[in-house]
């Protein structure tokens, strides 16, 4: 069993193409394949086993582990269908591309028309599943993106049309059905067929003409084909290395795990874990064992974990904060440096309704004394001056409406942060002055920001005793905000999937917590009761703020070593830190980390606390 060196990937798949039929070489359309794609159910009978000798005890390794994650539920999301009934009212007969890509069984038997989830058959709620990655070839013609996927439907020597994979299987044991040496399959194309989507509006430039291209809705395949990650060499990085991780001694098969025959490349991590973690929550409520109980809810925890660690190595935290606060005089500089350690913009994808944002705070004895980026209940991100959001908003230029899809024609924001090394390009750049390019004409792949507060008087509530200030940073992230939701619900005329959707979510987001960081420090200026001015209305204050020396905090879990450490004219932290590094395993876009200069290592020098919801 010999894997297929990564030079010859494009060859031999330009090579596989021209052996099937002409006819066959365009992107599938509904009712064309003589042979219908075969049923996950049927693949997990070899695909789905327990750990073979050396992974036990670890998550399950097998392929179907699949069924967990958003993949593999693609067709059962109730925001997707909440979604597309909305579309279909703006934009009729345009959502044929939603179904194409969430339910490709649905679509491929001319059930493309589906604007509910009620519209499809049972099959086709297996959304992305095995057949049809393992039958997609590259055609060399068909561009990618908008789920213009071509399927083989060529039948081999043994009757059935062969899977592909990486895998040749000359001269050992063979796979119980066909099978055929095709990269796709290990190629961030195979990723880029769905992961960019364009609508059919024109493009409009601020001044509302078109820009001469289509309205580019999604680019998180694009993104990563402009940043440095798709260079070949030590930073090289597909799509699958971060969200299909190796692993080691694994077949994928029942039949050779239990005969402890590997493939000389190993395999790989099915669960395909991105970030939509409370979706998947909601999955299996509904799903689960609890739920229908079509899904075993082994996989829905599986998939959950592996979110939980994609989500802790997305993005690195800087923070230099003051050694002590003097209330009376404020804080002068608070700096925070967030990196980006995907390999696509943070946050990617779908925009609507989605933001992740900074929250920072400074409090006393369990009171918020500063604060930026608070979520309030019942009014959502309070929208202080200084409040850091990453997100992207379209609108439709001329009336301004935003969260409706199809009618989107104008960038009205993208602050989301670049990926590393991120070429600039009308389909990717960021919107707006946030960024600005580096020398190497590059996009930065960090934001920083230094946030100030006034003085601010706070009753000292333990007369005689030393005083601490708890400061916090946190990075959060919401993929379906309250206001989206109820977006989904108010302007849906045609069914209840939007008020269905937005049932399933409480009432007050529970954001991810992406980084933190902690530290104590001691705080001065507190007054032994509170004053109020003339008017007896407000508390006074003391004098106009003083800068205070900053350092570089080191969090180690709880507070920080508040020892003075040098920092950088642009605040970024120094390396010291109160935690020892580790060695690190991996490094780039995300989901692992390598190298000494890997996220990891940043991360532990920067002393950074991650807490995963």
């Amino acid at each position: 069993m010999t894997a297929v060196p990564r030079g010859a990937w494009r060859t031999v798949s330009l090579a596989l193409a021209a052996l099937v039929p002409a006819t066959a070489l365009a992107a599938t359309e509904p009712g064309s394949l003589q042979n219908a794609l075969e049923k996950s159910a049927d693949c997990a009978k070899c695909h789905a086993f327990v750990n073979p000798a050396g992974h036990a005890g670890e998550p399950n390794v097998s392929p179907i582990a699949w069924a967990g994650g958003m993949m593999a539920n693609a067709a059962r999301d109730p925001v997707f269908w909440a979604g597309v009934a909305i579309a279909a009212q703006d934009m009729p007969g345009e959502t044929s591309s939603c179904v194409r890509c969430h339910s490709p069984r649905a679509f491929l038997a001319g059930r493309d028309d589906a604007t509910a989830i009620d519209d499809l058959e049972p099959d086709d709620l297996a959304g992305i599943d095995c057949d049809l990655c393992h039958r997609m070839i590259d055609d060399g013609m068909t561009p990618l993106g908008d789920a213009h996927y071509t399927i083989d439907d060529v039948v081999g020597e043994a009757g059935d049309v062969p899977k592909q994979g990486p895998w040749s299987y000359d001269g050992g044991d063979k796979p119980m059905h066909s099978w055929v040496v095709g990269d796709l399959l290990g190629r961030s194309e195979h990723c880029g067929t769905c992961h960019d989507v364009t609508t059919g509006r024109d493009r409009l430039d601020a001044q509302g003409q078109p820009i001469g291209a289509k309205f580019n809705e999604q680019r998180t395949y694009s993104e990563w084909l402009a940043s440095a990650y798709a260079v070949e060499g030590a930073e090289f990085k597909s799509c699958q290395d971060c969200h299909m991780p190796a692993v080691d001694n694994v077949a994928g098969c029942a039949e050779f795990n239990s005969q402890e025959i590997f493939h000389a490349t190993d395999g790989r991590r099915h669960d395909l874990a991105g970030a939509n973690r409370r979706m998947v929550e909601i999955l299996q409520s509904l799903y689960g064992e609890a739920g229908s109980g079509d899904i075993d809810d082994a996989y829905f925890e599986l998939a959950l974990a592996n979110i939980d660690s994609s989500l802790g190595a997305a993005a690195t935290l800087e923070v230099t904060a003051p050694t002590t606060i003097d209330l009376q005089a404020g804080v002068a500089a608070w700096g925070v440096k967030v990196t980006n350690n995907t390999g696509h913009k943070l946050p990617t994808g779908y925009s609507e309704g989605r933001v992740m944002w900074l929250e920072i705070t400074a409090s006393y004895m369990g009171q918020v004394v500063y604060g930026s980026g608070r979520w309030l209940p019942g009014q959502g991100l309070e929208n202080d001056p200084q409040q850091r959001t990453y997100e992207a908003i379209a609108v439709q230029q001329q009336s301004g409406t935003t969260f409706h899809l199809l009618l989107n024609d104008y960038w009205q924001v993208d602050s989301r942060i670049p990926p590393k090394g991120l070429q600039a390009g009308v389909e990717t750049d960021p919107v707006g002055d946030r960024y600005t390019m580096l020398p190497d004409e590059t996009w930065p792949h960090w934001d920083e920001v230094t946030y100030a507060f006034d003085p601010a008087e706070v009753v000292d509530l333990t007369p005689g005793e030393d005083d601490v200030l708890d400061l916090r940073v946190r990075l959060l992230y919401v993929i379906n905000t309250p206001a989206y939701l109820e977006f989904l619900a108010s302007e849906n005329v045609t069914n209840s999937a939007g008020a269905d959707a937005q049932a399933l979510f409480p009432a007050e987001p529970d954001p991810l917590v992406l980084a933190e960081w902690t530290a104590s420090v001691p705080a001065t200026g507190l007054v032994e009761e509170a004053t109020t001015s003339s008017s007896g209305d407000e508390p006074t204050t003391g004098p106009s703020p003083t800068t205070d020396a900053p350092t570089t905090s080191a969090g180690t879990g709880t507070t920080a070593d508040t020892t003075a450490n040098p920092t950088s004219s642009s605040g970024d932290a120094t390396d010291s830190a109160t935690t020892s590094p580790q060695t690190p395993t991996d490094e780039g876009c995300g989901c692992r980390q390598s190298g000494p200069g890997g996220a990891l290592a940043l991360l532990l020098l920067a002393g950074l606390r991650r807490r995963r919801r």
